[in-house]
């Protein structure tokens, strides 16, 4: 990790893009991983009443989007998500759910990113996540 990376820089990262509409808020950057949260607003709820899924894989894709760039090795630019899959297993309608990202594999050309998302308030899982992503190195 690189001391560029900080709580603010991630945080202002946000403004203007999906995490930054959303609300999502990046809480710590640990050695390989990341903790992000994001209060449930009306918005985030699907037509039904329960959190939209695709809120819960934004605020779990952001955590490990923001992991892998604080964790780029040398030489690298940027990187893309190549696949993702999530199983969710519970839900929220209120509240905040936090996201905690670690890392599977560290590698030169791909990373491989764990991210359990809970209720903040008792714990309870919401989904897991993984996803891989491509480093993107300059022409």
């Amino acid at each position: 990790m690189t001391t560029q990376h900080t709580l603010e820089s991630f945080n202002q990262r946000g403004i203007g893009t999906l995490p930054g509409y959303l609300g999502i808020e990046v809480l710590e950057i640990g050695h390989q991983s990341m903790t992000a949260q994001l209060p449930i607003k009306p918005h985030l709820l699907a037509p039904n009443g329960y959190l939209h899924a695709g809120s819960v894989v934004t605020l779990a894709d952001t955590a490990a989007g923001y992991a892998c760039i604080a964790n780029l090795p040398e030489g690298a630019q940027n990187f893309t998500t190549i696949e993702l899959k999530s199983n969710h297993v519970g839900t929220a309608r209120e509240g905040t759910i936090l996201a905690v990202a670690s890392v599977v594999h560290m590698g030169r050309t791909t990373q491989v990113w764990d991210v359990k998302v809970t209720d903040k308030s008792n714990g309870k899982t919401i989904a897991l996540f993984r996803c891989t992503q491509m480093i993107l190195y300059p022409k």
